[in-house]
């Protein structure tokens, strides 16, 4: 086991110490309403995506509605998440092709999902390994690049070559986990802000290990 494994066992074991239990911070009903919602997250907060889906869901009610909608209508739905025109353009898009493609079903593949507008490897992940228990890698958002390069288990910057990095490191059974519980740990223990990083708790388990990613070659 190289130092990176080492790292990464003791950051998961931390990780599921801290929080035992993980489900997202979004709200939604079915595969395609997490899939939407996933995809309004994009440079977004999880809690502004739920008070505008409180009321998208209700307004549009199935894959067909969302297929149908008008995109300047839809535009000012989804307004206050940002990118509100690209994000709707690719929404509508999607849905139109599950709609005529899939049935109204959400495929539940890498490649099928990666063919959808607005869909890329980190939104696939996790709609792929929530939704449908199906592990295919490491959703790699703001929380795990930053926190993954912090404590040692990649020095990369692309999120594919991330991604890479944390599959050669971290068991194939935690990667879904991996990446929930990495953004619950950024909002509540270890967040992008100015903090005291020292008495973090993966950074002090890290370094009572003796494995602090400062003091440790890479």
């Amino acid at each position: 086991m190289n130092i990176k494994e080492k790292r990464a066992t003791i950051i998961v074991q931390t990780l599921k110490a801290l929080i035992p239990k993980i489900q997202p911070s979004l709200h939604f009903s079915n595969p395609f309403e997490f899939l939407v919602a996933v995809i309004l997250s994009a440079q977004c907060t999880d809690a502004r995506v739920n008070i505008v889906t409180r009321d998208l869901f209700k307004k549009y009610t199935s894959v067909k509605d969302f297929a149908g909608a008008s995109q300047e209508e839809f535009e000012q739905d989804i307004r206050s998440t940002g990118f509100y025109r690209n994000k709707a353009k690719n929404i509508l898009a999607t849905s139109h092709i599950i709609h005529e493609k899939y049935d109204d079903q959400v495929p539940k593949t890498m490649g099928e999902l990666l063919e959808l507008p607005g869909v890329a490897r980190k939104t696939a992940n996790v709609v792929l390994g929530y939704e449908f228990g199906v592990v295919e890698g490491v959703a790699v958002d703001t929380h795990v690049k930053r926190l993954s390069n912090l404590y040692g288990l990649t020095t990369e910057q692309n999120p594919i070559k991330i991604e890479q990095d944390l599959m050669k490191v971290l068991p194939k059974s935690e990667w879904v986990e991996y990446t929930m519980r990495m953004v619950e740990y950024g909002r509540k223990y270890c967040p992008a802000s100015k903090h005291d990083h020292a008495h973090c708790p993966i950074t002090m388990a890290l370094t009572e290990a003796k494995l602090d990613p400062k003091s440790q070659q890479q």
